[in-house]
């Protein structure tokens, strides 16, 4: 089962296993949660439950999701949905663009500080530190202890990130977490003869060995890598690929560029060479076959267009945990299609810096749920966490192949699959996003288009028309004018026609 705010394609598979599940904690988590109904009182309690973002087609999936099993197992709780934005609000109304969208974080303190504040809020990551900052959440370290709750058996990962946000206290729990890992294709390192990644290794060595393994030409080229499974946007490459690094595009204040250093250089540098050596597929690269994969002479479909990993013609690539579920289903298929191979895969941990040792890892926390610092129900707000991340309700959430669980003993491969599923887990996650740079991001509305003004140099350097040097240099020259004009306008926006190459001056619209 998913936890996820908003469901998508694969809502109606998810909602149904949630409704099985829910029954099954009828004979499990009943059994285990001796409280029962919240104690022996027999007075029915009201627990509210916030969610940054809802409306009212949406609240029964998240019952499903969060709420149901908990209720269905205390009867003398009843649960209320809040929600810090509700879509249904802007649903009939016609679009301003002179209003200006509600601040998120702004909303989600009102559901905590109003007149009928929420109990839990279930967030992401991204707002944990800051609702810790402005104390508005209440520290679970002292309840944890008073209420023996183990939390040994969680994934040393998880538990670092939150404690990160809370500066080394924990201030929420989560049952599931989204990870990724390094997934490579252990036929391509056979026939190369070329031993194929390990955990631990650091980008130097998985870039050389990328190289070694890369050969052909066009539609039967083989590549050693790929930022991740639809890549050939290298600039957004090299922005994911330097995370780890902490690296700033601007100052703090957001009034000068930071990209013209020696440390942004060598990130360009490392990413425009693996594409000028077509070590990492183009975007066209990904196009060519055009949905045809090509069995001797005669062409067929392939499902697996734009995935060229799943094609076999990519060696290495950074995939989230639901890949696994992908690769199985491309099994089954080619049991059924001999014109589309199997891949025999593994994963090892996503590749390191030396300057950041053992951090690399894309762990996301989506649904941390945490106890309002002035919640009205407290302990059937702690009661509910700790329902929600027991060890019952682990085993049953184990089962999910698009998240993984939070407590490490119920981590293990799908379905008879052998896999090194340690490798999701083992490194340390980049720490979240600078506080203030959220907060830079809502003043100045335009500081993304900083973006734009870098994308098109970053490609005039892999066509071989820039160097790495003339390249950032440029984007530095740019980028400080605009953030010159977002000084006086903070919803200054960049005209199409500035782009970002040629050295041509930048122009600007202005944002309303």
């Amino acid at each position: 089962m998913e936890l996820k705010v908003k469901p998508k394609g694969k809502s109606v598979i998810r909602r149904a296993s949630a409704l099985v599940l829910s029954l099954a904690l009828v004979s499990t988590v009943l059994a285990a949660c001796s409280k029962g109904d919240s104690g022996s009182d027999a007075e029915r309690h009201v627990l509210r439950i916030g969610f940054m973002y809802s409306n009212s087609d949406n609240e029964p999936y998240l019952r499903q999701q969060f709420t149901d099993s908990y209720e269905l197992t205390h009867p003398n709780v009843d649960i209320e949905i809040a929600a810090a934005i509700n879509y249904d609000d802007q649903r009939f109304q016609e679009p301003d663009p002179n209003n200006k969208q509600p601040d998120p974080y702004e909303k989600l303190k009102e559901m905590l500080v109003g007149s009928n504040p929420v109990d839990v809020v279930v967030l992401e990551s991204a707002y944990l530190k800051r609702l810790v900052q402005d104390n508005m959440l209440k520290q679970l370290d002292p309840l944890i202890q008073e209420s023996k709750f183990d939390i040994e058996d969680f994934v040393p990962a998880v538990i670092n990130g939150i404690k990160d946000a809370g500066d080394n206290n924990i201030y929420a729990l989560t049952p599931t977490f989204s990870a990724s890992a390094l997934y490579f294709n252990k036929k391509i390192f056979t026939d190369a003869g070329v031993t194929p990644p390990t955990d631990n290794m650091q980008w130097p060595d998985i870039m050389a060995l990328a190289e070694r393994v890369a050969k052909g030409e066009g539609k039967t080229r083989t590549f050693g890598f790929s930022f991740n499974r639809w890549s050939g946007d290298g600039f957004s490459d090299a922005q994911n690929y330097a995370a780890p690094l902490q690296l700033m595009m601007f100052d703090k204040k957001g009034e000068k560029m930071t990209v013209d250093t020696p440390q942004w250089n060598k990130v360009w540098t490392d990413v425009v060479n693996l594409y000028k050596k077509k070590i990492v597929p183009s975007q066209s690269d990904m196009n060519f076959d055009n949905g045809m994969a090509t069995s001797s002479s005669k062409p067929v479909f392939n499902p697996f267009q734009g995935d060229l990993f799943l094609s076999g013609r990519v060696a290495m690539t950074i995939g989230g945990y639901d890949y696994v579920n992908e690769l199985a289903k491309a099994k089954d298929y080619s049991a059924t299609n001999k014109d589309i191979k199997a891949i025999d895969w593994d994963v090892v941990t996503v590749p390191t810096f030396a300057e950041a040792p053992g951090v690399g890892g894309s762990i996301y926390l989506s649904n941390l749920m945490a106890i309002n610092a002035k919640a009205q129900n407290s302990e059937d707000a702690w009661e509910f966490i700790q329902f929600n991340n027991s060890k019952e309700w682990a085993k049953l959430k184990s089962r999910s192949t698009y998240e993984m669980v939070a407590r490490k003993s119920f981590l293990k491969p799908k379905d008879g699959m052998s896999y090194n599923i340690g490798a999701f887990y083992a490194l340390k996650p980049v720490p979240p996003q600078d506080i203030e740079l959220d907060k830079l991001y809502r003043d100045k509305q335009g500081l993304y288009q900083v973006n734009q003004l870098g994308q098109p140099l970053f490609q005039e350097v892999v066509d071989g028309k820039k160097s790495v040097d003339a390249a950032l240099k440029e984007w530095q020259t740019k980028g400080d004018s605009f953030l010159q004009k977002l000084k006086t306008d903070p919803n200054a926006m960049l005209d199409p026609a500035a782009g970002g190459g040629g050295g041509g001056k930048v122009i600007y619209n202005s944002g309303g």
